[in-house]
């Protein structure tokens, strides 16, 4: 298996620190956080993780890094796993310059996000984001034509696609050597929770990517009526709600040879302990499977 760490998760580290980290904990790559970030957030004098990152890349400035952080990657014997985006089909300024930069950067694949988000609130439907991802991404597509770039969406909570049935049914509109799925069994912890096996088995050649990390229910107050609420919490994936020694076992079965990303948002775990962690667990799992 190839193990990368979303930068995302990094904000502090510029592109140097982040690769001497990982390469010194024996991983394989990164997938590099690719964002726009307000002027009002990039004032704000702490990184954070969905805020503004010392390694500040922008879809418009990505081409121009592109070079540097090629060669720093190479340097410490790293891959470019893939972009941590968060634009939508529907944004093609936007797409085009992450495109141009994924092809100088030499990134495997875009993460595509849906036409829009799903809560359930009134005036959303289903069938209405599903038509607008559909036509988005096919207009993102004929961009992408022989660029080598795979376009992914990742299964995720708050949208038309948390399980891999659902982005299954929008990208299946699609040949799997252009799109593909990133298996994210932390978001579906929430919503969208499909039996590894299952899940693994429908999506076959459109799985892309892996996301792993881990969350674990505790209940909360309970509301007038007694009924418990149910609340989440970031953990280990030894502790978390997926099996991922099975996990570990499917892929091998399937014989997949893309990256897992590891994600760790534990706020109470610096970086390189949690993410020793993570890679030590992983491994230790193939061992055994």
């Amino acid at each position: 298996m190839k193990y990368s760490v979303t930068t995302v998760c990094l904000p502090a580290l510029d592109m140097a620190q982040q690769a001497a980290l990982l390469q010194k904990l024996g991983f394989d790559g990164v997938e590099l956080r690719v964002r726009r970030v307000s002027d009002e957030v990039r004032a704000k004098a702490e990184p954070s993780s969905w805020g503004y990152h010392v390694n500040d890349v922008t879809p418009e400035n990505f081409a121009e890094k592109a070079p540097a952080i090629r060669q720093i990657l190479s340097d410490h014997g790293l891959s470019l796993a893939g972009l941590a985006t968060n634009m939508t089909c529907l944004d093609l300024e936007q797409f085009k310059h992450a495109l141009a930069g994924a092809v100088a950067a030499g990134a495997p694949f875009i993460r595509l996000a849906a036409a829009a988000g799903y809560t359930g609130k009134d005036g959303e439907n289903y069938w209405s984001i599903y038509g607008e991802t559909v036509a988005g991404y096919a207009r993102c597509l004929e961009l992408t034509k022989g660029s080598g770039v795979k376009l992914v969406l990742e299964m995720h909570g708050g949208t038309i696609h948390p399980s891999a049935s659902l982005a299954y049914r929008i990208l299946s509109q699609f040949s799997s050597s252009a799109v593909g799925v990133i298996y994210d069994p932390q978001n579906m912890v929430k919503d969208g929770f499909e039996t590894p096996a299952l899940a693994l088995s429908l999506l076959g050649d459109y799985l892309a990517h892996c996301h792993f990390g881990a969350h674990r229910p505790f209940p909360g107050d309970k509301d007038a009526k007694g009924t418990a609420q149910w609340k989440w919490e970031a953990c280990s994936m030894a502790e978390g709600l997926f099996n991922f020694p099975l996990i570990i076992k499917l892929l091998q079965k399937q014989q997949y040879s893309h990256f897992i990303t590891i994600e760790d948002f534990r706020a109470n775990i610096a970086p390189e302990l949690k993410l020793a962690e993570g890679i030590q667990y992983l491994r230790s799992l193939e061992e055994q499977a």
